[in-house]
């Protein structure tokens, strides 16, 4: 069948109106296609500074307008007014606060020093990607390409700018150093999280972040700082934060996701004037909300269970609450509540000189053998205006806190009110962290046990599962060691052998170590214990813990160690090991002891004619000392036993001739005797601690004195106290047992670990 096209022309009328509504279509498209682009702000390229009018909220831009034309001027005009109105204080004081930063500080040589570090490194035109190398021709790693990411040094520069005469090539620096990393952007150049060392990485672009924020306030006060120069900035930002923005849609556990949602949150606060800052923030807050409600466990503590990342979060969370307040945006009170807990556990877990023990991965200053909580805990009261934080605070935060903080708050410094803590004895249940305080004079004892490992990102972990740190007469005599993670013997500093923890043969605790695919020096461990805490009590006359791990599962031996304080004296700790064939069974303790007197009695001196030593109720076989960076630790071993013990006491003591003297036939411990018994399994000999009507027995399964007759059903560790008539029963030990009183019947009862009972003797 033929088909039959109408031949016959369109009338002039429709054929014009198809016409025109076509090219009307396509003038309208032209016309549209501008604000179609500006609909959001990309993550893939830097906006231009002349269409930065083009992001701006409508009625932003309908406010501007009616001034005129909104020219680059102009706005780099409105956004310096929005800065000073907005960000933690005014740059129009800036030179009064460098004034007073110098004067607090003193950090100007510092600064000049790291600056120049940077300064003579890096061309301001720096490559982002690997391999390249320095500008003396060495090679730059990864550990130091994501330092540049980070942009710390860049904040030194900034500094050195306004301290040594206004060199205007500083700020030309910083200008085209972040214009390299736009360039880089465009051409595809740059380390991508794939590489292991991405340079918009969540962390490292949060941390970039803020610096560059800080960097931007303070520039800002100087006419140097072009408004050119301010609009580069704001547009690298902007890109940054819908980066930021788009590969953020889920949560990510850990501190990486956490910095770069603070960032995030800051961004969003500070340029609110354009377009998708509004779900940014949305965004950057329910994601910190996440991380507070999943991260910071109900006990307080920060999951990572390590100091340095606990006030980490502290200053993550700091940056973006601090602008919700200055900006009155009103926040929720579950985040108040979670960011309050977080420096509520530092007083908590301080030493009474009011430092803090090295937990985990605490990565400030190598070596040291504690951490600098006060700059912390000075930024939580002027937060919240506790003299409990006062009393740890002093009258400057950390030296780049101060200049996030308001004007009000510097002044705050001046003034601090200070009440010590009322905490005692105390335990972390969830964090599993279980403190043994005296009190909080310099001089008083205080204990750390360390009985957790996060089950769902134990990186930051070391190999101290049960170990323990303790403070005596104003030292650290169970030291642990921060580390770094760029140092050759960060491994070594990770594992057990620089821990307070029991070891078998030559077994450590972390095994399969592994480094990250990066190459920035961080490594972790693929297998660590998993510990159970079996029993925490605290009393007036002890405190008892008592856990377990299955370190030594491979050895097939069953360990676990008991931890005794006996209150305002010394501590005893017990290392209970079984197995069916003979080890070597070994203590590990940190600290520079000798062992002139045996491997029984190790002591260490301090400057101060205190001490402390370590003495073994049971007999040990060898006491080897070694070292690394000026640290020392002494391995106690006990050579080729199925099963044993170690019970070991940890006397801290004033005076020089105050301490434990094993050639003494009676071994005094300040007002407690040690004295052995055959009261254990068929006439075996008992370790005992006794003092007037009560005794800490080691061992005991029927004990005959002074007219009271006990019985177990199995060896066990107790502590007995004659009180009126009464006698009390502790389970001092890692399981449960049946305990008779005077063949009485009725004087029989199960004690599970860490249980009492009170028997009646008459």
């Amino acid at each position: 069948m033929t088909k039959i096209y109408n031949t016959q022309p369109q009338s002039f009328f429709n054929a014009s109106n198809s016409i025109r509504t076509f090219s009307l279509a396509c003038i309208l498209f032209i016309a549209v296609m501008p604000n179609l682009w500006s609909q959001s702000i990309s993550s893939t390229h830097v906006v231009e500074q002349n269409r930065l009018k083009n992001y701006l909220k409508p009625e932003v831009k309908k406010q501007l307008k009616k001034e005129g034309t909104i020219t680059e001027a102009r706005l780099a005009d409105y956004f310096r007014a929005k800065f000073s109105e907005r960000f933690y204080y005014d740059y129009k004081s800036f030179d009064e606060r460098l004034k007073n930063y110098n004067s607090i500080y003193n950090n100007e040589e510092n600064h000049k020093s790291r600056a120049l570090d940077h300064l003579n490194k890096f061309e301001a035109q720096t490559p982002w990607k690997l391999p390249f190398n320095y500008k003396n021709g060495e090679t730059v790693d990864a550990y130091a390409l994501r330092h540049l990411a980070r942009q710390h040094k860049m904040v030194d520069i900034a500094l050195l700018y306004f301290n040594e005469g206004k060199n205007p090539e500083y700020i030309r620096y910083f200008v085209n150093q972040m214009h390299s990393l736009n360039d880089a952007l465009a051409a595809n150049q740059y380390e991508t999280i794939k590489d292991g060392n991405g340079v918009y990485e969540v962390y490292r672009a949060g941390y970039r972040i803020t610096n560059w924020l800080w960097i931007h306030n303070m520039f800002l006060s100087d006419t140097a700082y072009t408004d050119t120069d301010q609009l580069q900035t704001i547009a690298t930002l902007l890109q940054h934060g819908q980066n930021l923005y788009e590969n953020n849609t889920k949560f990510s556990a850990g501190n990486h996701q956490t910095k770069g949602m603070s960032a995030l949150a800051a961004i969003s606060i500070l340029l609110r004037d354009f377009k998708g800052t509004d779900q940014w923030y949305e965004r950057a807050m329910q994601r910190l909300s996440e991380h507070l409600d999943k991260e910071i466990n109900p006990d307080g503590f920060q999951f990572e269970r390590s100091v340095h990342y606990h006030m980490a979060d502290i200053n993550n969370y700091f940056y973006a609450y601090q602008l919700t307040k200055i900006n009155s945006i009103k926040v929720d009170q579950a985040w108040e509540d979670k960011l309050l807990s977080l420096f509520t556990t530092l007083p908590k877990i301080a030493y009474p000189d009011k430092s803090a023990p090295v937990l985990q991965d605490d990565t400030d200053n190598p070596w040291a053998e504690s951490n600098d909580i006060s700059g912390a805990l000075t930024l939580g009261y002027l937060l919240y205006n506790d003299p409990k934080f006062g009393y740890f605070a002093t009258n400057k935060v950390d030296a780049g806190m101060y200049w996030f903080l308001s004007n009000t708050q510097v002044k705050q410094l001046e003034n601090i009110e200070k009440e010590a803590p009322e905490y005692g004895s105390l335990a972390f249940e969830d964090t599993h962290y279980y403190i043994s305080r005296q009190g909080w004079d310099a001089k008083d004892n205080m204990m750390i046990i360390s009985a957790g490992v996060d089950a769902d990102k134990p990186d930051h972990q070391h190999g101290d599962v049960l170990g323990i740190q303790a403070m005596a007469n104003g030292h650290v005599i169970l030291p642990n060691y921060q580390v770094r993670y760029s140092l050759k013997d960060f491994d070594l500093f990770k594992n057990s052998m620089v821990k307070n923890v029991a070891l078998v043969d030559d077994e450590l605790q972390g095994k399969a170590w592994t480094s990250n695919k990066g190459g920035s020096g961080f490594g972790k461990f693929k297998q660590l214990p998993k510990p159970k805490v079996i029993t925490w009590n605290t009393n007036d006359n002890f405190d008892l813990f008592i856990g377990s791990h299955d370190g030594f599962k491979n050895k097939d031996v069953t360990y676990s160690r008991q931890v005794i304080y006996l209150k305002d004296a010394f501590w005893i700790v017990k290392d209970n090991f079984k197995a069916p064939t003979a080890h070597d069974y070994k203590q590990v303790w940190q600290g520079h002891y000798t062992s002139e007197l045996g491997s029984d009695l190790i002591r260490a001196s301090f400057p101060d004619a205190v001490g402390t030593d370590i003495f073994q109720l049971h007999q040990t076989d060898t006491a080897i000392s070694n070292g690394a960076n000026g640290k020392q630790w002494t391995v106690i071993s006990k050579k080729q036993q199925t099963d044993f013990s170690f019970i070991t006491v940890i006397f801290p003591y004033e005076g020089y001739n105050n301490g434990i003297d094993p050639r003494q036939k009676e071994i005094a411990l300040k007002d407690w005797i040690v004295n052995y018994a055959d009261w254990g399994e068929q006439g075996e000999k008992t370790t005992i601690i006794s003092q007037k009507d009560a005794c800490y027995a080691f061992g005991i399964q029927k004990m005959n004195h002074n007219g009271i007759i006990l019985e177990a059903t199995e060896k066990s560790d107790l502590h007995l106290e004659v009180i009126n008539g009464t006698l009390k029963v502790y389970n001092l030990g890692d399981t449960e047992t049946t305990i008779t009183v005077n063949a009485n019947t009725n004087s029989k009862t199960n004690l599970k670990s860490g249980d009492y009972h009170v028997f009646s003797l008459n």
